[in-house]
């Protein structure tokens, strides 16, 4: 059986997934976007991950399951919204990690000088030291995890104080030079920064307590977030100017500590990054388990309760090695990725979002939270613009899958039973066993 999770290690896997790639170098590219205006894009969804994060901490809470966000559609919309969503989730987390492992791997490269095969070899690296980590549990959730979310809290609050006597006011004007309207490009790319809270709607089923714990972890990750990322995001601006580096945050350290500094964050890069990734392979694949088992994806994927999911680790394994793979032969950045996973996290929480309103108590907070971020995530699926065919192309992949099925299901003859024993009349009559013939109904607890 898994360790259940303290509030403690909810709050660092929360943390973990928050501040993996986001504070690594979106803050550069975001500056790139808007400029200085792009601080209005960092500060918005601050204040948008407050009701986004309480809306997922409810339904966690109030309905544990491996399958998070699959599970809520389900519960809210039925099968098929289920296996869509679920489909398109599953996909991204598996082919958006070469992205996230790409981040670190720009560090790495730019540590030692290295080039692109660097880069390479260091996101395949970093995928196969978290599929590892993962075959044998959920154990990063431990001390371990804690005392790097910790450390790396640390760290990056004292990058911002030893930055800060750096700033140069001028570096702040003119405070939009692309326009307001690139505020609304800089958030939508922003958003894989704030990805995060979706994923941990997979892993709620195991914490101890999840009605009492859930919430609390979550409100400690939002508070330390949001700091951190506004302090990055200002000092990035503030003081690197208007093109800094692909790695604003060595660049922060340099300046308060000198070039003995770009070594140590490179190895923090590193650490955010395993410990991102690690929590989405961990969350995918129990929600990968919990299609399965729901049948929206093959039976084969599915798990015993209280088990590892390794099948569905190792698909999801197989995905991102494949599009490591495929974008290394093609010569594509990895930050190509970005727009595509940026508008399913979008999807998912306009989803999520909306599954809320319905599973939860009417007017309550989680249910005005669910409201609030509904509209924000419309808002933020419409930015995505075209970066969404890839999603909805991988969500109407799994509507046929549903549909076939339940084609199959239809046109399969049901034979009659062989006679054991009594008359042919007994064997032919309707089955009244309740454990024969389960109601549906919500899988709270239930782990993949």
């Amino acid at each position: 059986m898994q360790t259940r999770l303290s509030v403690p290690q909810g709050a660092a896997l929360t943390i973990g997934a928050m501040l993996g790639t986001g504070v690594i170098s979106l803050p550069a590219l975001a500056a790139g976007v808007a400029g200085p205006a792009s601080l209005v894009a960092w500060a918005a969804l601050v204040l948008l991950s407050i009701p986004l994060a309480t809306t997922f901490a409810a339904l966690g809470a109030r309905h544990p399951d491996g399958g998070g966000v699959a599970t809520y559609a389900r519960l809210a919309f039925g099968e098929r919204a289920s296996t869509m969503v679920g489909w398109a989730f599953y996909a991204t987390i598996g082919v958006g990690a070469p992205a996230a492992a790409g981040f670190a791997g720009a560090y790495v490269a730019d540590a030692t000088g290295g080039g692109t095969s660097t880069a390479l070899v260091t996101t395949v690296a970093i995928i196969a030291l978290c599929a590892a980590m993962n075959w044998f549990g959920l154990r990063v959730s431990g001390t371990a995890q804690l005392a790097i979310a910790g450390a790396v809290a640390l760290l990056l609050a004292v990058a911002v104080v030893v930055a800060l006597p750096h700033t140069d006011p001028g570096n702040l004007t003119p405070f939009a030079p692309h326009g307001w309207a690139a505020v609304g490009p800089a958030a939508a790319l922003l958003v894989w920064a704030f990805a995060g809270w979706e994923i941990l709607g997979s892993l709620s089923a195991e914490y101890r307590r999840p009605a009492r714990d859930i919430p609390r972890a979550t409100a400690i990750a939002v508070a330390t977030v949001g700091v951190l990322y506004l302090g990055v995001a200002f000092a990035t601006v503030a003081v690197l100017g208007p093109a800094p580096g692909p790695a604003p945050l060595s660049d922060l350290l340099v300046l308060g500590f000198g070039e003995s500094a770009r070594p140590v964050t490179t190895v923090v890069a590193v650490l955010l990054t395993v410990g991102a990734i690690n929590v989405y392979f961990a969350g995918g694949s129990r929600m990968g388990a919990a299609l399965a088992r729901d049948g929206g994806l093959p039976a084969w994927l599915a798990s015993e309760p209280g088990r590892t999911p390794r099948r569905s680790l190792a698909l999801i394994t197989a995905i991102a090695l494949g599009a490591t793979a495929a974008l290394a032969v093609l010569r594509l950045s990895t930050d190509t990725i970005v727009p595509i996973a940026t508008a399913t996290f979008s999807l998912l929480y306009v989803v999520g979002a909306a599954a809320a309103l319905r599973l939860l108590p009417r007017w309550g907070v989680g249910w005005w939270c669910g409201a609030v971020s509904l509209l924000a995530a419309l808002g933020l699926l419409v930015m995505t613009g075209p970066h969404m065919a890839g999603p909805v192309l991988v969500a109407l992949g799994g509507l046929a899958w549903t549909s076939r099925r339940g084609r199959r299901a239809r046109t399969t003859p049901h034979l009659p039973a062989p006679v054991t024993g009594g008359t042919a009349a007994s064997a032919s009559a309707p089955v009244t066993n309740a454990a024969a013939c389960p109601a549906p109904g919500p899988l709270a607890g239930s782990s993949s």
